[in-house]
């Protein structure tokens, strides 16, 4: 398995944060907000290779309907 990067151990903490916190997945803003990055486009390319990693996945192609992998 291909080691995580520091920036995608920190989406993947703060999607498990905010699910634990809220229940629902957070927006791309929401994690944006929480790892300190103003760009969704980063969001989404972190969120890109997180789902390739097999680590989330979504229904359909909104990222707010991503789920953790289990």
């Amino acid at each position: 398995m291909e080691r995580l990067t520091a920036r995608q151990e920190s989406v993947l903490r703060a999607i498990t944060d905010a699910i634990a916190d809220t229940g629902d997945a957070p927006t791309i803003r929401e994690i944006g907000r929480r790892v300190g990055l103003s760009s969704t486009g980063s969001v989404a390319y972190q969120l890109g290779r997180l789902e390739k990693l097999g680590l989330i996945s979504r229904n359909g192609r909104h990222w707010r309907s991503l789920r953790l992998a289990q």
